[in-house]
């Protein structure tokens, strides 16, 4: 525990820019049953963060986020104390969202972060801070969005937004099990990332993937995962086959609306249309996070990292985030 009762964090006072994110000396919150505090080692950055400090995500669904608070959805580090008993002092762990973390309550952009014990998992590895934390989320986000369509082996998945984390992360467990990847990106520079990345089709996304997909697949793909939003998601919609399941997983255009939304227009005969929240499933379950952190360690799957950040940088990363700099995660290290 720190010497002090204070740490430093990076708070959002008022919405806006990445600037508006202010390092202020803060109280260290205090321990207390069923949940845990934690030394953050290292973040990620989400798509959601950069949205609630824009403003966009203050209030979602009626989700109101009150200001002044520490973002931050994720986190990995160590266990100072958990006065339940569920975690012992010293223990690596990570800490998962999907119960408010960053919203509801303060989140990861800090020293010291108080989480529940139902959003943290135990883990022992020699990984990097910085490999580590570009896991949680996308890892959960993805597994999540895949276990919703139930895949198969021999299968076929569309990713549209296939070079941001998720969408990465999404591609290397569905090649896992045996399927056949298409995947897309605005930008042409970044079709190679996709396929360095064990793509089977990295598509150039120009507004029309459905004719791209049948170029190669006549009926379509028999699943897709959309994280841009709803500005594509009609056309991702027309590329899966009758049956097919699209899953919506993602904003990254920061669009949910449907303007002059016409149900017999929009939607396809037969295709299945579900969404990925975050809460819904529960938490990620621990053997396939151990068995995530195998993989990467033994070489078969590599973190889809896109710039690592000291906490002094998090207004940077920020910037970097919302101009679409690389592909993959961003990460922060403390």
């Amino acid at each position: 525990m720190s010497e002090t009762s204070t740490m430093r964090a990076a708070v959002l006072e008022r919405p806006g820019s990445p600037d508006v994110l202010v390092y202020r000396e803060v109280p260290i919150p205090a321990a207390k049953p069923g949940w845990v505090l934690i030394q953050v080692k290292a973040f990620g950055l989400n798509r959601g963060e950069v949205s609630t400090r824009s403003g966009f995500g203050l209030n979602l669904g009626g989700n109101v986020v009150p200001l002044p608070r520490i973002l931050g959805d994720e986190a990995v580090g160590v266990v100072v104390e958990a006065p339940g008993g569920e975690f012992q002092p010293g223990q690596k762990v990570a800490v998962f969202n999907g119960e408010g973390m960053g919203r509801q309550f303060d989140g990861a952009y800090a020293e010291y972060a108080l989480v529940p014990v139902t959003s943290v998992l135990a883990f022992e590895t020699t990984l990097e801070w910085s490999t580590l934390a570009a896991m949680p989320q996308i890892l959960k986000t993805a597994y999540g969005s895949l276990q919703l369509m139930n895949l198969q082996p021999g299968g076929s998945i569309l990713i549209r937004g296939g070079t941001s984390g998720v969408g990465m992360a999404a591609a290397a467990l569905a090649k896992r099990i045996g399927m056949t990847v298409f995947a897309t990106s605005r930008s042409e520079a970044k079709l190679s990332d996709l396929e360095a990345y064990g793509v089977d089709y990295p598509l150039l996304d120009d507004g029309d993937i459905a004719s791209q997909v049948r170029a190669v697949l006549p009926d379509g793909v028999d699943s897709a995962l959309e994280l841009i939003g709803t500005v594509t998601l009609h056309d991702t919609l027309r590329a899966v086959r009758i049956n097919g399941v699209v899953c919506f997983s993602g904003v990254l255009a920061r669009e949910i609306i449907i303007p002059d939304f016409n149900v017999l227009n929009f939607l396809p005969y037969g295709v299945h249309l579900t969404r990925y929240e975050s809460g819904v499933l529960g938490p990620l379950p621990l053997d396939v996070f151990t068995e995530f952190i195998r993989a990467v360690e033994s070489g078969e799957l590599k973190m889809p990292l896109r710039g690592v950040y000291e906490f002094d940088n998090l207004v940077q990363a920020h910037r970097d985030m919302e101009s679409s700099v690389g592909s993959g995660k961003n990460v922060v290290v403390l």
